[in-house]
């Protein structure tokens, strides 16, 4: 901003935040935040303060206003459930965007027995489990009760399922997306069975069998970004005649970066895209394993690491269990990229950011948790 300002606040005890030597995850946000402003925190007492008070607790629900001649807009805005209002010389005044899948949801439950017993359980003080939003819509902890409605659960799992980005998820990640928002009693078992009919999985994902004998897991590192990185190749080529993708793992979080490549691209495009794309981003990896690509052992690349200062560990040749994560991961990637290659053709590395993006903001088994959640304190 340019200036240095106060934030006045009636929460004493923010005012020692930036000294806090213990902070939450939240805590660390705002600070990392506050951290791009000149500014101090004061304490100001709430009933010296009504101004800002009035002005926090204040309501705006609609638009001040928007000129829209366009019909066609019109056509897809009410397709979407707003409302609207018209006023002076404007032709949209007003709008509001009313949620109708939630709408529906709490319609439903007014006409399913089971979940109408947990309201009256609830209302009687015989059930903590569940609460009573000031709607009326019945929530078991802060997840919505979905009614026994085939149609209502089926459109649920079918978003989280087929939407664009999503790129059909299994049974146990898409649960875990979905459990955060919704419950119902059979909830597991019946995402399970969406995704075991789902005709797209059973053509594209591969068979995940446990290979014979003892595997040897890398250990699990100490710091963020200690990496790995493999090739995906093989693709039908895009109209920028990418036909690969350059797969890279931080080992800790599970964050994943999915670079469009050439299969022939040069080291020195490779090195450049690696710089750009890895190390602007999270600073010099410490650590790298990958396999014995040629393209990773050649004297230019160990000179590029040797003159960043960062070690290189090579896995063994033919021996995907060596780097099992990064392998596991491919194997979840090429999943994910034959699906995308359905859905999208010749133009799956337009797509391959936001890809990327629901990869890393999704459950992850082995950490218990979405990489974004590791990696920043919390999902987008």
């Amino acid at each position: 901003m340019g200036r240095h300002f106060k934030i006045f606040t009636d929460h004493k005890s923010l005012k020692y935040i930036p000294t806090q030597k213990e902070l939450n995850l939240r805590q660390r946000r705002w600070i990392e935040f506050l951290k791009d402003y000149d500014c101090t925190i004061d304490y100001h007492p709430g009933n010296a303060n009504i101004v800002a008070d009035a002005l926090s607790r204040k309501t705006v629900d609609q638009l001040a206003g928007m000129i829209c001649y366009n019909v066609e807009y019109l056509t897809a805005l009410r397709a979407m459930n707003v409302h609207f209002s018209v006023g002076g010389d404007l032709l949209l005044a007003t709008m509001q965007v009313k949620p109708s899948l939630k709408d529906k949801i709490k319609d439903a439950q007014d006409k399913d027995l089971y979940l109408q017993k947990m309201k009256t359980k609830v209302q009687e003080g015989k059930n903590d489990q569940f609460v009573i939003q000031n709607d009326g819509t019945l929530m078991n902890g802060k997840r919505m009760c979905m009614p026994n409605v085939e149609e209502l659960r089926t459109e649920i799992m079918h978003e989280a399922h087929y939407a664009p980005y999503a790129m059909h998820p299994g049974s146990t990640k898409m649960y875990r997306d979905l459990r955060p928002y919704y419950w119902w009693p059979t909830m597991k078992k019946d995402v399970a069975e969406f995704v075991v009919k789902c005709l797209t999985c059973q053509q594209v994902k591969a068979e995940h069998q446990a290979p014979a004998g003892k595997l040897h897991p890398l250990s699990i590192p100490e710091s963020k970004w200690k990496i790995t990185m493999d090739f995906v190749i093989g693709l039908p080529r895009t109209f920028r005649k990418h036909d690969a993708v350059w797969v890279i793992v931080d080992r800790l979080t599970k964050s994943t970066h999915f670079l469009p490549i050439r299969h022939n691209d040069s080291l020195d495009k490779l090195a450049e895209l690696y710089v750009s794309e890895i190390v602007r981003l999270h600073g010099i990896p410490t650590s790298i394993v990958f396999d014995r690509d040629p393209r990773f052992t050649s004297h230019f690349w160990g000179s590029l690491h040797k003159a960043l200062g960062t070690k290189l560990h090579f896995s063994t040749a033919f021996h995907p269990q060596t780097d099992g994560q990064s392998e596991r991961t491919i194997q979840k990637l090429e999943d994910i990229m034959r699906a995308c290659v359905i859905e999208f053709r010749e133009n799956w590395d337009d797509h391959l950011p936001l890809i990327e993006f629901a990869n890393n903001n999704s459950f992850h088994s082995s950490i218990g948790m979405a990489p974004y959640e590791a990696l920043y304190g919390k999902k987008y």
